[in-house]
């Protein structure tokens, strides 16, 4: 069972509490979604499940899904489809970013070695495919093409850009499918799959496309902002993989036109050496007081109000406004 339930945002009392109730049943339906009869599997594949985490994409789903009949039951089900997919994606991402830690605890691949965290992984995607075949085909075609996206901006993320693409245009497109796609696929879903108007499916897939790269870069603050006590994860774990991140673009960027001499410093020790623990919390603490984790911050708010205003194209009321409320959560959250 996870530490805790995910905190509903604070909006109408009557939507919370359905959100509340319904967030509940998910947690049971996840824990039943990887029920099996291997013991390691078993084992495994509830790992990162019982850390607990903040269900963004279940909540969303259940979200947008109280655009329509809030109450239906394949609503549910694509709420732990969701999430399940999204637990797969860590699984492989720490094998690929060599991360020791996830959610405050250690990684799979940490306790169990890669082959066994990468097919962990696999085992909840095959999970999560029998649940999108199980809500119907149209699921099972929109889930794949997340899928695909999934993997295509890990892919890229992995190769890096070529010599003639903008190194900020290719991260954005990174971020757009490795967190954007899977939260587009939770508005979308919710608000079909609940019989909401057609134009509210077309306007939560496009904020979810929004706010998933704001949620991602606001992420992009908290891996250097905070404490492993507080986010789970190690700081600055990216840095050491030489995965590229909003606040190191923006220096990199102002290095090559500047030269200004800390910048100059900063990219150094990226370029460097960062396999003691002590050379990555001095590269921490270099960014930490550095402009760029300020820029990436109101980056991360720009990206957030864009969806916001994607939003008002919805009927005022309780859902549109508990909306809002979830991106601001989403964006000026500290964990």
């Amino acid at each position: 069972m996870p530490s805790s339930l995910p905190v509903v945002p604070d909006i109408d009392e009557q939507l919370a509490t359905s959100v509340a109730e319904r967030l509940v049943l998910i947690e049971d339906r996840l824990r039943d979604s990887v029920a099996t009869s291997d013991d390691m599997a078993r084992w495994t594949s509830r790992h990162l499940m019982d850390a607990g985490g903040k269900r963004v994409r279940p909540m969303l789903v259940l979200l947008a899904a109280a655009l329509g009949d809030l109450e239906q039951e394949s609503v549910l089900d694509a709420a732990v489809l969701v999430e399940l997919t999204h637990l797969a994606s860590l699984y492989h991402d720490d094998v690929m970013d060599s991360a020791p830690t996830r959610r405050g605890t250690d990684s799979a691949h940490a306790l169990w070695g890669n082959n066994v965290a990468i097919l962990t992984g696999d085992f909840l995607f095959a999970r999560a495919s029998g649940l999108s075949a199980r809500i119907g085909v149209e699921a099972v075609g929109l889930h794949s093409e997340t899928f695909e996206r999934l993997c295509l901006g890990q892919l890229h993320e992995t190769v890096g850009p070529s010599p003639q693409d903008d190194p900020f245009t290719h991260y954005i497109s990174v971020l757009s499918d490795k967190t954007a796609s899977l939260l587009a696929l939770a508005g979308e879903l919710g608000a079909v799959l609940s019989g909401a108007p057609e134009a509210a499916a077309d306007v939560m897939r496009r904020y979810g496309e929004k706010v998933g790269v704001a949620f991602q870069l606001a992420d992009d603050v908290l891996d250097l902002g905070s404490d492993a006590e507080t986010s789970g994860k190690t700081p600055g774990i990216d840095l050491r993989e030489g995965v590229p991140t909003m606040p190191t673009l923006l220096v990199r960027r102002r290095a090559a036109d500047s030269a200004e001499p800390r910048s100059l410093e900063i990219v150094e020790r990226l370029d460097g050496d960062l396999s003691t623990d002590s050379s990555l919390r001095e590269l921490v603490a270099m960014l930490r007081q550095d402009p760029a984790l300020e820029e990436t911050r109101a980056l991360a708010q720009r990206t957030a109000d864009e969806a916001v205003a994607i939003l008002e194209e919805l009927p005022r009321g309780a859902v549109r406004d508990a909306l809002m409320e979830f991106t601001r959560t989403l964006v000026q959250r500290r964990r």
